[in-house]
């Protein structure tokens, strides 16, 4: 039997790809990828939807060098968009050719993204995928050159569709015809395209090269503070993030939170291993500051706890500018 690999998110438009390609009798995988950038969750749930075997890669330490300098730049924000379909169909290819499947298919559309699905973009990511004959795009094939399985007869080419542009309406009236009356958006899902998370991420490639993959895993949650060139503060907004930065701390991490009041609680993060008593003294200013209780109070007891060493400090309440300077 013919296999198809099919990249997939989740959205709509890799389920339709996913449903005409196996219209054809054609037996279809799908393929999906993790980073702490972006999960596969909404491709899992997707997939149990329509029945689709997926397998899920964890492609994170191949993909932070290509983020850091993506040859063919950046699209909204951080997000390296070309080079990252590329990379991805490049990843999806050498799962094709692992388990003897016989070309790759997207969801990708002629023209819905202008930037990075137009005719340009869509032949630079297939090329730099290392698999250029063997990618076909299902929902607009018919626009696009004949592929190498189109011309072997491996896909019967008139039974591709011919899609284009922003508009969903050939894709709604596509989901009506498959039963498909559950579907995730198309926007969101990858941090790199939100200008709050990319500053703390470039701020992280600014200071600490050598991040390891729990400092990127870290940007999700809180606000974030640059002490000083070797050390930052990570501090809860609420209190669902204050519990699940408790649950982060390591032991060289610095633990600190109020002693007395209601309180967010912060990680006190350095690249190298000594801390700064000046900086911890910054960081139990800028917890003070965003203390709800007893806020008219001029001094407050902060705890600060680092390799089971409890210290308590008393300190003043950092004023709002200052603390706005130093926020990333």
């Amino acid at each position: 039997m013919v296999t198809g690999v099919g990249l997939f998110s989740g959205g709509l438009d890799s389920t339709l790809a996913c449903m005409v390609i196996r219209d054809q009798g054609i037996d279809v995988k799908g393929i999906t990828f993790e980073t702490p950038f972006f999960l596969a969750e909404k491709a899992k749930k997707a997939a149990q939807r329509i029945n689709l075997p997926l397998t899920v890669l964890d492609i994170t330490e191949e993909y932070i060098p290509l983020l850091k300098n993506p040859p063919n730049g950046y699209g909204k924000n951080l997000n390296p968009c070309i080079d990252c379909h590329a990379f991805m169909l490049k990843c999806a290819g050498d799962y094709m050719k692992q388990i003897g499947a016989d070309f790759l298919f997207t969801g990708e559309v002629l023209g819905e993204r202008p930037k990075s699905q137009n005719r340009w973009a869509l032949s630079v990511v297939a090329k730099d995928s290392g698999y250029e004959s063997l990618v076909v795009r299902p929902l607009s094939a018919q626009l696009l050159p004949t592929t190498k399985p189109e011309s072997a007869g491996l896909i019967d080419r008139s039974k591709l569709l011919a899609i284009s542009g922003r508009g969903r309406k050939e894709q709604m009236r596509l989901a009506t015809h498959y039963g498909i009356d559950e579907y995730e958006t198309p926007a969101g899902g990858c941090l790199l395209t939100y200008s709050g998370y990319c500053s703390k991420l470039k701020d992280l490639f600014d200071h600490y090269p050598s991040a390891s993959l729990r400092h990127y895993s870290l940007l999700k949650n809180g606000r974030h503070f640059r002490l000083s060139s070797h050390t930052k503060l990570i501090l809860g907004k609420d209190k669902s993030e204050n519990e699940r930065l408790e649950l982060e701390v390591q032991p060289e991490d610095v633990f600190i939170y109020p002693q007395d009041t209601k309180g967010p609680v912060g990680i006190v993060t350095r690249n190298i291993d000594c801390y700064d008593t000046d900086e911890i003294l910054l960081a139990a200013r800028i917890v003070a500051r965003y203390c709800k209780q007893g806020e008219h109070e001029i001094e407050m007891i902060i705890r600060c706890q680092r390799h089971a060493v409890d210290t308590v400090i008393t300190v003043d309440r950092m004023p709002q500018e200052d603390v706005d300077r130093l926020r990333i």
